[in-house]
């Protein structure tokens, strides 16, 4: 199986509708991949809080159209990162009312979408993301011909718990866009090889090159095999990153460190 990780630059001056545009492009020139992926909030920066309001869409929105045909003319799988999705109100009155959400969106190689995440763990404590998005509430799976992916997002990689529901519900290559912080990215590297070891999982993480609102963008995409072994890694500036990986090796693993049978769960409480 093929996967091609772009790890596109988000600067400061190009309008959203210019790196639309120019992304759609890069995705075309993927023809041949099985799986193509991009980052978390690349058409505004993880880090521009300012720009989510206004640049915000409803989920079939232009990011939405832009991406279906891209996938569609490129004959990709296509997770095409996320976008603040604007929602309607509960209430019934007109879009743009509701809450916005961090919303992933993956296509299949005809351009329908195939599934459509809200991130569950907002980024940002007491600010941020944390007050300006709602929480999703639900695990996403996509069946990939050779492979069901779970899918995740950017700070949701330090929660395992999220990773092992996605085992649970039939994940082999765990898929997580991001807009990971170059000061952390320590962090990024360690945390992509304990998903895949603990989960016996692929790991495909594509992050943001460039600096969003001031925040210099880790970079360093990876792609880590179910034993943890790093097979490709991209730089700090905008690539795109093509690996070739075996999705039975999931499976061998499995069965060779059954390590996933011996989980206990529903232990009682410690006593007080």
């Amino acid at each position: 199986m093929r996967a091609s990780l772009i790890q596109i630059g988000v600067e400061e001056g190009e309008s959203v509708d210019s790196r639309r545009r120019r992304v759609a492009s890069l995705v075309r020139e993927q023809a041949g991949a099985d799986l193509v992926v991009l980052p978390e909030l690349w058409t505004t920066g993880a880090f521009a809080y300012e720009a989510f309001t206004a640049e915000a869409e409803p989920l079939e929105g232009p990011t939405y159209e832009a991406m279906a045909k891209a996938a569609s003319d490129a004959g990709v799988w296509l997770h095409a990162g996320s976008i603040p999705e604007r929602t309607a109100s509960d209430s019934g009155s007109a879009a743009g009312e509701g809450p916005l959400y961090n919303t992933s969106l993956v296509f299949s190689p005809s351009g329908e979408l195939a599934a459509a995440y809200r991130k569950i763990h907002r980024f940002g404590f007491d600010k941020g993301e944390a007050v300006l998005m709602g929480a999703g509430r639900e695990l996403v799976t996509v069946r990939l011909p050779g492979t069901t992916v779970g899918v995740a997002t950017c700070y949701d990689l330090r929660f395992p718990e999220l990773f092992r529901g996605l085992v649970d519900a039939g994940a082999e290559t765990l898929v997580i866009p991001a807009g990971w912080p170059e000061r952390r990215r320590s962090h990024w590297t360690l945390l992509a090889q304990a998903r895949a070891v603990e989960n016996q999982a692929y790991v495909l993480a594509c992050g943001t090159a460039g600096t969003h609102a001031g925040v210099p963008q880790a970079g360093h995409s990876i792609v880590v095999d179910p034993w943890g072994e790093v097979l490709a890694e991209a730089g700090a500036d905008e690539e795109v990153l093509t690996v070739e990986f075996d999705p039975a090796k999931v499976g061998v693993t499995r069965e060779q460190f059954p390590a996933l049978k011996d989980r206990l769960l529903g232990l009682a409480a410690p006593r007080r």
